[in-house]
Parts: C-alpha cells; sequence; structure tokens
C-alpha cells in the first residue's frame, strides 16, 4: 500500500471521499463507499437477497454483473471507470467514508477495539504500520487471511472477503503477517519455506498425477487466464483466488511448470498488478493449501 496524497479539488466538484478512494485505488487498493454507521450500502433490487446470482453467499469476489455498489465487501474495486460511474457517483455523495478491502490489497488488518486490546497486542504481536481509530487502532500486516471477527475481547480480524475503513495511511513499517496473526483465528501457519521459484516445475507430494491428458491441464490455465482478463473490479482478490483455484487442482501432482505460471502472471500483470503483488498472491495461495 503506496503512501500517496489524495488529491485536493476545489468545492463544488466531486465529493472528497471520491478523490480519496481513486487515489486509493491507483496504489492498488480496492475501495467501495460506506455510508452512516460505516457499513456498506444495500443490494440493488436487481441484487437483493442475492436474486441475481452474482455472488452466492458470498463466497466469490467482484460485483455481478450490475452496475451497482453491490454485495458489500466484494463490490471493491480499483477500476477508476466503475468507481466513477453513474450508480457509485450517487453513492459516494451520500457516504460518509471509504471503506476498503485489506485481502484484495494483500493485507490483513488486526482491529483493535479499545486499550486494553492495544495493550494485549503490543506483549504478543510483532509491531507494524499502525492507524488511529476512533476508540482504538488497525495493525496492518503484509499478507492475506482468512477474516474473522472476535479472536479475542476487542480484536476483530479482517483481510479476505471483509472490509474496513479508511482513515488514513498511518505510522511506522508494515511488516510480513506472523503466525501470531494466523494463530488468532486457528489458521495454519505459514511453513518456513524459501520464496517459490519460478525456474522449475512446482513439485507436488509424489501422489499419481490425475489428469489423464495434457489438455486438462491447457484448458484449466486457459481459463484461469481468462477469468483475470475479464475482471472488471476487485483486480487483487480476483488474481489471489484464481491462483487458488488453479493450485488446489494442479498444485500437487507436478503438473505446474515455470511456463504455465508465468502464463497466470502475465495475465494479472496486464490487468495492472505489479510483480510483488503476483509474487505475494501466489504465496498466500500456497500457505492457505499448505503446498
Amino acid at each position: 500500500m503506496t503512501q500517496t496524497t489524495p488529491v485536493r479539488r476545489a468545492s463544488g466538484h466531486r465529493p472528497p471521499v471520491l478523490d480519496t478512494a481513486l487515489t486509493l485505488a491507483t496504489a492498488g487498493v480496492p475501495v467501495l463507499p460506506l455510508r452512516a454507521g460505516k457499513v456498506p450500502f444495500g443490494n440493488c433490487p436487481t441484487c437483493a437477497g442475492n436474486a441475481c446470482g452474482g455472488r452466492p453467499n458470498m463466497k466469490t469476489p467482484g460485483p455481478c454483473h450490475c452496475a451497482g455498489v453491490c454485495h458489500a465487501w466484494a463490490a471493491a474495486t480499483t477500476d477508476p471507470a466503475v468507481i466513477t460511474s453513474p450508480p457509485w457517483q450517487t453513492a459516494w455523495r451520500q457516504a460518509v467514508c471509504v471503506g476498503y478491502h485489506p485481502g484484495g490489497a494483500g493485507l490483513t488488518v488486526v482491529d483493535l477495539d479499545d486499550a486494553t486490546a492495544i495493550a494485549w497486542a503490543r506483549t504478543a504481536l510483532p509491531a507494524t504500520r499502525t492507524v488511529e481509530t476512533t476508540r482504538g487502532q488497525h495493525w496492518i500486516y503484509r499478507g492475506a487471511m482468512t477474516s474473522r471477527n472476535a479472536v479475542r475481547p476487542g480484536v476483530d480480524v479482517k483481510s479476505l472477503m471483509a472490509y474496513a475503513r479508511w482513515l488514513s495511511h498511518g505510522t511506522g513499517a508494515m511488516a510480513p503477517l506472523p503466525d501470531a496473526v494466523r494463530a488468532l483465528v486457528k489458521e495454519p501457519a505459514a511453513p518456513r519455506r524459501a520464496p517459490q521459484s519460478l525456474t522449475a516445475p512446482l513439485r507436488g507430494h509424489g501422489g499419481e498425477c490425475p489428469h489423464r491428458t495434457p489438455t486438462y491441464l491447457e484448458r484449466g490455465i486457459a481459463m484461469a487466464v481468462q477469468r483475470i482478463t475479464e475482471a472488471r473490479s476487485a483486480v487483487h482478490a480476483t488474481v489471489y483466488r484464481t491462483f487458488l483455484a488453479v493450485l488446489s487442482t494442479h498444485g500437487r501432482c507436478g503438473c505446474l511448470t515455470d511456463t504455465h505460471v508465468n502464463r497466470l502472471f502475465t495475465a494479472a500483470q496486464a490487468k495492472g498488478e505489479s510483480p510483488r503483488h503476483c509474487t505475494d498472491a501466489w504465496t498466500n495461495a500456497l500457505t492457505t493449501l499448505g503446498l
């Protein structure tokens, strides 16, 4: 999350929250408008009750094909065309603050609600970037993981499939996501391993390859590339979940080579992802699957 200064515009133009959102989106942070109470806007009539079928049970990131600010955290996007579209413009005029999808930016927020929670964090977690909130602090780590509320008194973890309120860039250097935070939601700790190399095939666990023909793997990679290429918003989250899907299917049998992985990275970078974001998403997917 690169520190940038929001563009200031004269009064009478677009709302300040929209300028902040566009600045964050440029830095690769997926954003969404939040209304009073720091909550997302409700789904449009087409999407009410998931009638659109676009995001059943909120299991996948990104908005459906409607133009509204729908599906809460899943609506978060870095696409300026979406952010400035008429339905979003209407929402920004009513919004009280900017929300963002931490997991979509490869981040995890430890939300500390009060002084007691802050005191605990100072003894239990490594120091990292700190953002002051109304009652407490957000501690922001580099890396994505499962989200969960009330992991202990006054402490929530917000990353994948969650949103957080944008307050400021904060202070301090951002530390890598520690095992101590993963332990709060009983997520497997990151294995102690060297960074994934793309100069050799990804080796599996010695199991027999379940793919009867190379066509199966090729079709899977082509579909993954297409999914990334067609992403209209929430590109970070789409890339991560696509990497996760590819690895869950092909990551244990030794079929994936550097050629396959580079095709995925190339597609992601064509959508504006940096090499670092690609590597982080790939590593996070490997960690999630225990590869």
